[in-house]
Order: C-alpha cells, then structure tokens, then sequence
C-alpha cells in the first residue's frame, strides 16, 4: 500500500495521512448536517410534505456519497482531496429547481445524475477542454461569487436576518429575536474562527452555535447521539422514476447547470489542493482524467443514492496543511463519514440558526472570486455583474448564470471582439434564450 501511494516519494506516512483526513473530515463535516437540512427545504415554512426530502436518507446518502467519492478519488486519481455533495449546488438543487421551477425533487434527482452521466463521457473524450477553454474565466468566476451571495442570503433569510418587507420586498429583521440572536452569535463565532485559521471552523461553529442554543432552551436537547443508520428508502433509486420528464428546455437548463458549476467547481478545487500539495507538475495536474471520473462517478452514485451533486471539496486543503500527499488522506476521510452515520440523531440539533453561519462563511469564501475580473473592460464587467447580482435577486442560480450567459456574446459583439467568442458561448447564448422563452409560458 506505501508502494501505491507513494508515501516514500511523496515523504509521508501512515501517522500524517491519517492525521490529514481526519483534518479534512473535520473541515468538511458540516455538510452531513447542513446538506439535509437545505434538500429537505427546513426553512420554508408551510409545504407539502411532497417537495421535501427525507432529512434522515439525506444524511445518510450525503454520508455514503461523501465516503464512496473519497474512496474513489483516492484509489482511483491518489490525490489528498475529499468529496461530498457541494454547497451551492444543494442550494440550486432546493430552491432553485424544486422551489422555484416546481420540478418534483426526483425529477431534480434525475437531471443531476444524467450530469454526472454526460461529465463522465465529457471526461473520457478531448471535449472536456474544449469547453472549459470556451467560457471566459470572468464568467467563470462570476457564477462561483453569485453562488456565494445566494447561499449567504439564503443562510441570513433562513436565520431571520434578512425578511420580507412589503415596501422595499427585503428588510432588516428583528435582532432581538432570541433564535436570530443565536444565528448572529454563531456568525461571529465562526468568523473569528476563520479569522484566526482554525482548522474545521465551520464545524466548530455550528456545534457551539448548537450547544448555545440547547444551554438556552432554543434548539431542543436531542434524546440519543448514536442510533441505527438511517433508511435510504425514501431517495434510493428516485432518480430513475421520471427520467421521462428530462426532456424539456427547462430540464436541459437544470442540467447544464448542474453540470458546469461541478465541472468548474471541481478543476477549480483540485488544481488548489495539488498546488498547495506541491503535486503540480509543468503546471499540469498529473493523472487528471482519474481524477475527474472519480468526481463525476460519485455525481451519479450520489444521485442514485438520493443527493444533490458531489463534487471535490477545497476543504481538503486542511488536510494538505496537516501533511496529507496521498490518496490515502482521501481514504481516512471516507472512513469517517462511514463512521458518521451513526451520528443521526445530532440532526435534531441543527436548525436554520444553526447552518446560518456554515452558509454565511462559505459564501463569503466563494466571493472572494470576485477579485479575479476585470471590472475596468466594461464588456466583460457587465455579463459577470449579471451573473452576480440575478442569483440573490431572482433566487436562482440557474437565472444568473443565463441572463450572464446572454449578456457576454452581445458585448462582445458591440465593441468589436466578437471574435474572441468561443461558438459554444453562441450556442449557450440561444439556448438560455430560449429558456425564458419557454419560462414565461
């Protein structure tokens, strides 16, 4: 197994490894707890029970996606990086495609693992490149900062932060409440823990925002930590049940979008851990391609399972920090989640006040994007304006990305550098097109 992984080459051991996936399993353990409660909608208050996801197959498929994509991507790509279902992604999933659109969740189930599907032939074949190479990286790096917004006003409308105000349709809500007082105190917490680089600040956040909230009688003292795994049989298999409503304009948009968040989302996150691992070698990431059907393998096992996209997590880059090298890291992390299934009844626990600060933090690390466009060359500060700004105001992350989509071939055209327009952004350019078409009948 040393031989496999390298450990002599790379200059680690069994101690390091395991010391580094535990990092990265702290790191990222806030989405068993944070993924379920954003697929099940928990803080959308009077719907069917119909549109909601079973929070206990959620944690249990987000645990068995999170495990069985690390696994892969260890075995498979060796590299110290981590899988799970993706936060923004969860959040396109439930209040974009089910909430917004009406899409049934299983239908929704459907369109990311036919993603998945088409990531993996996009991955064996040379178009891979070519459509990362067509989308402009201010474009980009827009949809990655407008998913940060969304997800922050979707953690700051869900604490009571942010609510609906008649006159102005959004307000400041009332900050003497004793649930938005324990939000706005795990907040800070978090961003103090952030600040001062914290390994699973996150993690630690939401539990001491947990325990606040018990030690106060707001959140109500769970009566077991340890249980039996809970049953996937409400989301196993949903994903085949209405594979015959994905052909629609609507469905094609719902999964192009799935696909490119993930598809960039996860080159993004594995360049940053192989860089910061010093595995980068001529500036090209070896044994790529693993790594990419690693990821796109567990989308369609996540899917199947019942949870939105998983993708390549940047939080493994705590356990890099800790001296994780090898694919070994990856594997130690999925024992974790293994273990974590155990860990259901801590679900109870986790209200909106609870995952508000997880979701606030994360989009204000995804904004950071931001800083990478050239906001003073106007034709290409507006498609990526819009891509920013339609995700929060509209409540959708699939409308930002098409109205940004749109926008960019047209500017590019009015000030003469048409040229520079790679076709697929013109075919991309009609098809949203025709998705508003299509919407506003």
């Amino acid at each position: 197994m040393k031989k496999y992984f390298r450990f002599e080459e790379l200059g680690t051991s069994y101690r390091k490894e395991f010391i580094a996936g535990l990092t990265t399993f702290l790191s990222m353990a806030y989405i068993l707890f944070v993924n379920p409660s954003v697929l099940s909608l928990s803080d959308v208050k009077d719907l069917p029970d119909s549109m909601r996801m079973d929070q206990g197959a959620v944690f249990t498929a987000t645990a068995l996606a999170a495990a069985l994509g690390s696994i892969v991507m260890g075995v498979l790509g060796r590299y110290p990086i981590s899988l799970a279902p993706g936060m923004g992604l969860n959040a396109f999933f439930a209040y974009t495609v089910v909430l917004t659109m009406g899409i049934p969740w299983q239908t929704a189930l459907t369109g990311v693992m036919i993603s998945g599907v088409i990531f993996i032939l996009l991955t064996l074949t040379s178009l891979r490149e070519k459509i990362i190479n067509s989308i402009p990286i201010e474009l980009k790096m827009a949809v990655g900062a407008g998913i940060g917004l969304f997800i922050s006003f979707i953690g700051m409308k869900g604490a009571g932060i942010i609510v609906k105000d008649d006159a102005t349709f959004v307000g400041l809500g009332d900050l003497t409440n004793p649930t938005t007082l324990l939000a706005i105190f795990g907040i800070v917490i978090t961003i103090v823990l952030m600040v001062l680089r914290v390994n699973a600040a996150v993690f630690i956040g939401m539990i001491v925002t947990a325990v606040a909230g018990m030690a106060f009688g707001l959140i109500d003292t769970p009566k077991a930590v340890v249980s039996s795994v809970p049953s996937l049989d409400p989301t196993f298999g949903a994903a085949f049940q209405n594979i015959g409503d994905i052909f629609t304009v609507k469905m094609l948009v719902v999964i192009l979008t799935f696909l490119f968040v993930d598809f960039f989302d996860t080159a993004g996150t594995m360049v940053a851990v192989a860089s910061q691992a010093g595995l980068m070698k001529d500036n090209k990431l070896p044994r790529a391609g693993r790594a990419l059907l690693a990821d796109s393998s567990a989308i369609v096992v996540g899917a199947v399972l019942g949870t939105s996209s998983t993708t390549a997590y940047v939080e493994s880059t705590a356990g890099v920090a800790a001296g994780g090298r090898s694919g070994f890291t990856a594997i130690v992390t999925a024992a974790f989640f293994l273990v974590a299934l155990f860990f259901s009844p801590l679900l109870a626990v986790v209200t909106p006040a609870v995952t508000a600060p997880a979701l606030i933090t994360v989009g204000a690390l995804m904004v950071s994007n931001l800083g990478e466009i050239n906001w003073k060359e106007f034709e290409v500060a507006v498609p990526a304006f819009f891509t920013v700004i339609m995700m929060p105001l509209t409540y959708s992350i699939a409308t930002g990305i098409a109205v940004g989509f749109i926008f960019y071939p047209i500017t590019m055209l009015c000030s003469k550098r048409g040229k520079e327009v790679h076709p697929i952004m013109y075919a991309l350019c009609i098809i949203f097109i025709l998705y508003f078409a299509f919407l506003a009948e």
